[in-house]
């Protein structure tokens, strides 16, 4: 089966204006590079001399050099753009999930504050149904909280806001959390506030 054919059995995205255009410049490349290999386009009659030969067999590599440099770097245009296009609808919601998460802390602000009221165990009910639709709203779009407490402090996801001595918890490790964390799949959407054990106090 030839190249062609094998190309038109698998499906092919819509070039772009920029797809195009590179594919055009490397069709000419390469057309150059076979006109180059022609003994016609060089021979005027007369016997050639190794020298001219010569010269002739550069200039063809050079040419088909330079279809094939062409060629790969259209493969790697069409490589980022097909990525970037994937992220792009991984992360379409991140901007909007950035803006929920002050809600989400007011939320949980109140909700702290029903459990400790005792006169408030019929709200409570009711805010914790809402917490579970919220929590559930989170996972589906592929938003999971941060791991903060009993973890050693990581810069990457952990944003320490104090230090404390603590007998129990070795040094570095987090020993409570200020303020939540979320991230999107795998990028970092707000890191969580934590403070951090200096291990045990000095005597």
């Amino acid at each position: 089966m030839s190249q062609s054919a094998e190309s038109e059995s698998s499906p092919k995205p819509e070039p772009t204006p920029i797809d195009a255009w590179a594919e055009s410049m490397a069709e000419e490349l390469e057309a150059t590079a076979s006109g180059s290999d022609d003994p016609a386009s060089h021979d005027d009659g007369a016997t050639g001399t190794d020298g001219s030969t010569a010269s002739a067999a550069s200039e063809l590599a050079q040419w088909k050099d330079m279809a094939m440099r062409a060629r790969a770097d259209l493969d790697n245009f069409r490589k980022r753009m097909a990525q970037e296009s994937t992220d792009a609808r991984r992360y379409a919601n991140a901007a909007l999930l950035e803006e929920l998460l002050p809600i989400l802390d007011n939320f949980q602000f109140g909700l702290q504050a029903a459990e400790a009221d005792a006169g408030a165990r019929n709200i409570l009910v009711g805010l914790n149904m809402v917490a579970g639709q919220l929590n559930n709203f989170l996972r589906d779009q592929g938003v999971e909280e941060v791991a903060a407490v009993g973890q050693a402090f990581d810069p990457n996801v952990h944003e320490a806001v104090g230090q404390q001595p603590n007998a129990q918890v070795a040094e570095g490790v987090i020993i409570s959390q200020v303020r939540r964390g979320f991230k999107l799949r795998d990028r970092l959407l707000r890191p969580a506030t934590v403070i951090v054990s200096t291990g045990p106090s000095e005597a």
